[in-house]
């Protein structure tokens, strides 16, 4: 099978894409090889300077990228709805692909008091696709697009400590907010079915990328990573499972993507599968009807 690279990528003129966390690493990769192909992005981020420093240097490289900042802070549901509300004025939207993510930082709460790896990586993303559900589901060949980790393969949900009131463990953590983002994906999924919408949800994984993402991991454990950077990839390697699970045509509702090589950790990408305790439906049930209740977003299936 021939590798995927960035030049697989159809054109996508036309189509109308929302990426949060943009600015930098993987979703700037995303969001430069889509506003090449011809893709109106929707950049989200919280920094106007750092959207700004984006979109002049992916216009560097196409003078007529068609792109505009969304506002949008994850660790605040007033912020997110706030983004939704400005990216429902948008006369479609194709896709939306929740790139966004904190990876291991030292105990700290969204605005709205949640454990921070869960409230952004988690409930920020779905309360933002729960805002824009309308928006996409009687939009033929949407799609949502989660970006998880290998990381989900160690997590679990602590239903009985969901903010880490008890303790806090900064590996633990973001595996259980990875895993939340693959139940989400195929309870979304299931939902999406279940209502003969045409739009679909999918997940993909980067593998080991090496970007601004592990800017909070220890320095004793980052010593670990340090013969893995021998085949990490690139920013840009790392979104070629996005961009497959954004744009390929034979992707399905429920599909996963990752690299290809030395464990999922680098090289192209392809279709690849999660662990078998994240298709445990009551699980993902659960977990959707927590969600809600803590973040107030109804969808409308």
């Amino acid at each position: 099978m021939t590798d995927y690279r960035e030049s697989a990528v159809p054109n996508q003129k036309g189509k109308t894409v929302f990426i949060t966390g943009a600015n930098t690493g993987i979703g700037y990769d995303t969001a430069r090889v889509l506003a090449e192909r011809g893709a109106k992005i929707l950049l989200g981020c919280r920094s106007e300077t750092r959207a700004n420093e984006a979109i002049a240097k992916i216009k560097s490289i196409k003078g007529d990228a068609d792109i505009t900042w969304v506002p949008l802070d994850l660790a605040s549901l007033a912020s997110v709805k706030e983004a939704a509300e400005q990216v429902n004025r948008e006369p479609r939207l194709d896709a939306l692909i929740n790139n966004a993510g904190v990876m291991m930082p030292p105990k700290e709460v969204t605005s709205d008091g949640f454990e921070l790896q869960f409230g952004v990586n988690h409930l920020g993303h779905f309360a933002l696709t729960g805002h824009l559900i309308n928006k996409l589901k009687d939009q033929p060949g949407a799609r949502i697009v989660n970006v998880s980790s290998l990381a989900h393969r160690q997590g679990s949900i602590q239903f009985d400590d969901i903010h880490s009131d008890k303790s806090y463990n900064r590996m633990q953590r973001y595996g259980m907010s990875k895993f939340a983002n693959i139940l989400f994906t195929y309870e979304l999924q299931r939902q999406l079915k279940s209502a003969s919408s045409p739009a679909i949800s999918v997940a993909c994984h980067p593998g080991g990328s090496n970007t601004e993402l592990g800017r909070h991991i220890p320095p004793l454990f980052s010593l670990l990573f340090i013969p893995l950077r021998l085949i990490m990839n690139t920013s840009a390697e790392g979104a070629l499972p996005t961009l497959m699970a954004t744009t390929d045509d034979h992707v399905e509702g429920g599909d996963y993507f990752g690299p290809k090589k030395w464990g999922e950790m680098a090289h192209s990408a392809q279709k690849v599968d999660t662990i078998p305790a994240s298709k445990d439906e009551a699980v993902a049930t659960r977990l959707w009807d927590l969600s809600t209740e803590l973040t107030g977003v109804q969808y409308t299936l």
